[in-house]
């Protein structure tokens, strides 16, 4: 009986024990996080000019890293930090990795002080609802309007970039990467004609309608514009991606292949008697061999490997010379296709990028000094700033020809080691290959080479009367994405399906009321309904 009790007592002695343990171990946590909170006290901020502090503070930020360098080896960041006395710790996972990283830091609350150019595709828009809502990311608009006077000056330039990045609680928890370049209003990259086929066939006129662009693609299929004898002309070609649709469904009146918004109203293109027409449009191309058999099953590359050989007519990519093997001085031959009409659209249209990219800067919860962090940030928001950060400081991509009258001179040659002068910038800034948040503006002093002036001056010419943004940045309340979510991945699966059975006849398009009823039927209303409120409530904001 006696040992019963003694075995009883020790239980009770480890148990208090292991009690005391704990207490003493979590006071001593809370002290230690008291103690980290203490070492980075709340700061001054300087409101103008540099350094942003007097004295150096520490902060941490994860972004992705694109394996050209370390970033705390960047110059940019290295002499930015000696700009500003704010000094980053980086932890940045591989762009391949990031998004699972970052998803991991979320759920562990193992955060850094700052995301970094994530970009919508890793901080989605649904993320910065419900992390903004649970506290976990800050709200930035007080913080813009009283520290950040050039993000500040772009909302009140642009409003509808301030209601873009606006979330439904009327919260601003990421800021944007925006662009005003020449090329800011291209969604995807243009498609382009072959010029030396084009002048083969003495072609001094490109087409303006959907049937004198099918009577130029008969032509270089039969009258062998590559000049090589053989009947191997691909008069237009695509990938799988099928980044050519855009192009040639505006022809028909639509901008987008989804939802769009037209005069306030908002409906699914797919359904539409204009789409309709679309896809006979396109397999008549098909049936023809006008349109290259391989467009749904090849890659880029193998397109490419094609536009090398001198076989493509008309075909999709950033530059043409991307494409041909070209040099950029002799792909300004190459004319950027112009949009086309229909007797289903009498005028040209063409999908136009909003050219805001969300969710590349964050700040978190367990930041110390956020208003450093916003200061930090807005110099990029700035031409001053997105030159430096662009192109980094002097000596390393250019240097002064004539710092007072604001030009310089641009170096030709990587140093050795690197394929290209693009390959070495990525090593001295972050804004490479990401959604690095900034203002995208043309580099001061940075002349025109012919092959730039040329793109502008086509883009100025055939894209820019014609475009459109199909539907505006939107957020949706976390119930509507989760409707959104049930509905978006079967139907976009279905209509891809069938756009690819239509225009290659697998599907005859007598059996087009079959296929509208299957899509009704998979919740489609719904489905436009919920974008309907949430641009009506963009609309309204």
């Amino acid at each position: 009986m006696m040992r019963g009790n003694i075995s009883n007592f020790l239980f009770v002695l480890v148990l208090m024990s292991i009690f005391l343990y704990g207490c003493a171990s979590g006071e001593e946590e809370e002290e230690a996080s008291s103690s980290d909170q203490s070492d980075q006290p709340e700061v001054s901020i300087n409101e103008d000019g540099f350094p942003i502090v007097d004295e150096s503070i520490d902060m941490t930020m994860m972004a992705p890293g694109t394996g050209k360098a370390e970033w705390k080896d960047m110059v940019v960041l290295q002499e930015y930090e000696e700009m500003t006395n704010v000094h980053f710790a980086f932890d940045t996972p591989p762009l391949s990795d990031f998004q699972t990283k970052l998803n991991l830091a979320f759920a562990s609350g193992d955060l850094k002080d700052v995301i970094y150019g994530a970009g919508s595709d890793n901080l989605t828009p649904g993320m910065e609802v419900d992390y903004g809502q649970q506290g976990i990311l800050l709200p930035l608009e007080d913080l813009i309007e009283e520290h950040a006077p050039n993000i500040q000056r772009l909302f009140e330039e642009d409003p509808n970039i301030k209601k873009s990045v606006t979330t439904v609680d009327g919260h601003i928890y990421s800021l944007p990467r925006v662009s005003r370049g020449p090329t800011n209003a291209w969604a995807l990259g243009p498609m382009w004609y072959n010029g030396e086929w084009l002048d083969a066939l003495g072609v001094e006129e490109l087409p303006e309608t959907v049937d004198e662009f099918y009577e130029l693609l008969k032509r270089f299929k039969t009258e062998d514009p590559n000049g090589n004898g053989e009947a191997d002309e691909i008069p237009l070609s695509d990938t799988k991606e099928r980044y050519t649709r855009l192009w040639l469904m505006g022809a028909f009146g639509l901008k987008e292949w989804g939802i769009e918004e037209v005069n306030g109203t908002v409906r699914y293109t797919p359904i539409t008697e204009n789409y309709r027409e679309f896809l006979a449009f396109m397999n008549k191309l098909y049936e023809e061999e006008l349109l290259d058999p391989e467009t749904f099953a090849q890659t880029s590359e193998q397109e490419t490997a094609k536009g090398q050989s001198n076989r493509l007519g008309v075909f999709q990519t950033w530059f043409s010379y991307f494409a041909t093997g070209q040099s950029p001085s002799e792909a300004v031959n190459n004319p950027m296709f112009q949009p086309l009409t229909s007797e289903y659209s009498e005028q040209p249209v063409i999908t136009r990028n909003p050219a805001i990219s969300r969710g590349t800067f964050a700040i978190t919860k367990d930041n110390p000094n956020p208003e450093a962090a916003i200061r930090w940030v807005d110099y990029f928001y700035s031409q001053e700033g997105f030159d430096f950060l662009a192109q980094g400081p002097e000596g390393y991509l250019w240097e002064w020809e004539d710092e007072e009258a604001g030009t310089k001179t641009w170096y030709d040659e990587a140093p050795e080691g690197f394929e290209s002068t693009e390959d070495y910038r990525g090593t001295l800034t972050p804004n490479f290959g990401i959604s690095a948040p900034g203002l995208v503006v043309p580099i001061t002093g940075k002349e025109e080479n012919e092959f730039d002036q040329f793109v502008r001056e086509e883009t100025e010419t055939k894209i820019e009367p014609h475009a459109e943004i199909p539907f505006p940045l939107v957020y949706l309340t976390e119930e509507e994405q989760a409707e959104i979510n049930t509905i978006e991945v079967d139907l976009e699966s279905y209509i891809e399906q069938m756009e690819a059975k239509f225009i290659t006849g697998v599907e005859p398009l007598s059996n087009w009321d079959s296929y509208v009823k299957t899509i009704e039927n998979m919740n489609v209303d719904r489905y436009v309904e919920i974008h309907q409120t949430a641009y009506d409530r963009w609309a309204d904001s």
